[in-house]
């Protein structure tokens, strides 16, 4: 008596509710294909709702009427995506059909049970809920797919009347299931049902609410999936209704029949799904019937910029990735890149290029033709004699006789013509549309930046490579004017004392050290050749600074003083060079014969003269520039590569001057500890 009463009001209470909002719309006056659906299904939803209140889940009218209710409610959904894919085709209506179809079925068992014998009775009604199980399963597939198929941005609005219809139909599979397997109506089921019913009418009002005139932005991205999942389960159906067909004709083997027809139906269809030809095929008859577009240019575009911008270590290189990048967007199996070398276009990078290619492109006529207006060209029109004559005179004769060959893409960068990609066939044979020639041409354009951008990058590297060399002989040509103001001083005073023993050990050594000093500056030179700095060491002060003041200071007195123990970390061979550099500096900043003190304490090694000086203004903003020099002759390298050693060694070089007053400059380096220190850390 409980359930039978709950049934009473759940279902009244619903109907009530489901009129209330039909005649709340109908008072909007707005008028559209989907609001129009929308009204229907209301009405019908709230008819059956009162056929099952006043008379009850058992009688035909009721079934009647809830068969009706299912087709309002398919209605509605297919007038949501019919909205905006009016022009797209039979896939979607095929798949509401069906769903349509079995639903109508359900209605002629309903009025058949009613006038049928009670001998068959029973094997109407498992007949009539079996049905009824596979519109409420084909419904809720429907009802992902159209959630799938909407826009993530639009999905707000359309939410709740996807909640609101899915509810409706799990009731629905929930109540049939059971009634199958118990092979009587549960009531309480039943009841439970209209308090469900009751419960979705404000999920619906939220929707519309939300939704307006019900607009829908169908998303791509996901109907593949969306119409593989519909094409699974629809199979999953026939292959239902086959078996049951087969156990009822099939006799005694029946079960030999049934197991044949799965494993085979199964195998064909995997076969067929496999095939890379019919997967094409399936592609192009989507775009084709459910979009207005050939291409989800989002998706597109994502992929394109994906394939050119991902590289790595097993990356393949930039010229293959172009032409992949290229032929994705046609499906073309194989692409070939051709470049543009004086005029012309040469062989570049294939990617799944089928057969040898030519020995010669022979395309001077094909790079004029694309360079002058960056045309598409479509080699099937060209073999059957259509296009303007300059195309057909363009391309060559093995472009021709390659029947894989599909069209020719021109890469354009600004006003230069870059090369061009040459497509293969697409698996599904089709001629260029005008989406094709768009697509391929601003691809064309963008992958023509990246090449251009990776040529730059190659002019870059070998100038900065000219660079590099021209900076090393710059330095080099420094020391050598260096070695040969010693050799000069080595000569000149040659004439004076060349009977002296003691001067000509001098000399020669002095002659083997220039010597050895020359063969490492040409060594320099190799571009094999990478300077490599020694390993910091402690270094004592005191010896290096009197060793190049002793070199340096020929022709003028250089005074070295300060702590003979002084210590510090440092690289002997750079240091001395950056130490000969000031010294030089210095004397040749030096009038008359004002001596160069060298100062040597602690970690540092400070080189005074009494020269003209510099300016402040001149110290900031020139000293340190190379090919910068307030002597005549000079070179302007020397305090430039002194401090590039010193830094490099972890050091500072700090200069004081006035102009007048001569310079200091002070050599600050990492202290190292004393020998004692180091033996007892040791």
């Amino acid at each position: 008596m409980v359930a039978a009463a709950v049934i009473l009001w759940g279902h009244a209470v619903a109907a009530l509710l489901f009129a209330t909002l039909a005649l709340s719309q109908l008072r909007t006056g707005v008028v559209s294909l989907p609001r129009t659906a929308f009204l229907a299904a209301l009405g019908l939803t709230a008819l059956w709702a009162l056929a099952m209140s006043g008379i009850g889940s058992g009688d035909m009218v009721t079934w009647v009427a809830e068969s009706l209710r299912n087709l309002g409610w398919l209605g509605f959904m297919f007038a949501l995506l019919r909205r905006d894919t009016a022009r797209r085709g039979g896939a979607v209506t095929t798949i509401y059909g069906v769903v349509a179809l079995v639903a109508i079925a359900g209605i002629a068992l309903s009025v058949f049970q009613a006038s049928a014998g009670s001998h068959i009775a029973g094997a109407v009604s498992s007949a009539r809920v079996v049905l009824r199980m596979m519109v409420a399963v084909g419904a809720l597939v429907l009802v992902n797919h159209l959630y799938s198929m909407v826009a993530p941005v639009a999905r707000g609005g359309i939410r709740m009347a996807v909640v609101a219809l899915a509810t409706m139909w799990l009731a629905d599979l929930a109540l049939y299931a059971i009634a199958y397997l118990n092979g009587e109506w549960p009531q309480e089921v039943i009841a439970a049902r209209g308090i469900v019913m009751a419960a979705t009418v404000p999920m619906l009002a939220i929707a519309v609410h939300r939704n307006g005139d019900w607009t829908l932005n169908i998303s791509r991205t996901v109907t593949w999936q969306s119409l593989t999942l519909v094409g699974m389960t629809i199979y999953a159906m026939a292959t239902v209704l086959a078996v049951s067909a087969i156990q009822t004709f099939g006799g005694s083997y029946t079960r030999v029949a049934q197991t044949a027809f799965v494993f085979g139906s199964a195998a064909a269809l995997l076969t067929l799904l496999s095939s890379p030809t019919v997967k094409a095929w399936l592609r192009v008859m989507v775009a084709k019937h459910l979009f207005r577009h050939r291409y989800d240019y989002r998706a597109e575009w994502a992929r394109f910029t994906e394939t050119l911008g991902t590289p790595g270590e097993s990356a393949p290189p930039l010229e293959e990735r172009i032409v992949k990048a290229v032929a994705d967007l046609t499906d073309s199996p194989a692409g070939l890149l051709l470049v543009a070398d004086s005029g012309a276009l040469s062989l570049g990078t294939g990617w799944q290029w089928q057969g040898e290619a030519p020995a010669s492109v022979a395309g001077e006529a094909l790079a004029r033709f694309l360079a002058d207006g960056a045309h598409i060209v479509e080699l099937d029109a060209v073999r059957g004699g259509h296009g303007p004559r300059e195309e057909l005179a363009a391309v060559p004769q093995w472009m021709i006789d390659h029947h894989a060959a599909w069209a020719v893409v021109p890469l354009v960068h600004v006003d230069t013509l870059i090369g061009a990609i040459l497509l293969a066939r697409p698996p599904i044979d089709r001629s260029l549309d005008w989406e094709d020639f768009d697509l391929l041409r601003i691809a064309g354009r963008q992958v023509a930046s990246y090449l251009a951008e990776a040529r730059a990058h190659e002019q870059l590297a070998d100038a900065r490579r000219f660079d590099e060399f021209n900076r090393r002989f710059a330095f080099i040509l420094h020391d050598v004017k260096n070695l040969v103001s010693q050799l000069t001083l080595v000569a000149r005073n040659a004439e004076r004392h060349a009977a002296n023993p003691d001067f000509r050990a001098d000399m020669i050594a002095t002659l083997r050290d220039s010597a050895g000093k020359m063969n490492d500056l040409l060594a320099r030179l190799s571009q094999h050749h990478s300077v490599r700095a020694d390993a910091p060491q402690a270094v004592e002060l005191m010896p290096l600074a009197q060793r190049v003041a002793k070199a340096r200071g020929g022709s003028h007195p250089v005074i070295v003083s300060g702590d003979r123990g002084a210590l510090a970390v440092a690289d002997a061979g750079r240091l001395e060079q950056a130490l000969g550099h000031l010294i030089q500096n210095a004397v040749e900043a030096s009038a008359g014969g004002e001596p160069i003190t060298v100062t040597v304490g602690g970690a540092s090694i400070e080189v005074a003269d009494r020269g003209a000086g510099m300016t402040a203004a001149f110290v900031r903003d020139h000293l340190f520039r190379p090919f910068v020099s307030t002597k005549h002759g000079g070179f302007g390298i020397g305090a430039f590569e002194a401090r590039q050693v010193i830094q490099a060694m972890g050091g500072t070089l700090d200069v004081v001057s006035r102009e007048g007053e001569g310079a200091t400059f002070t050599i600050g380096l990492p202290a190292a500890l004393a020998p004692q220190s180091m033996e007892r850390a040791a």
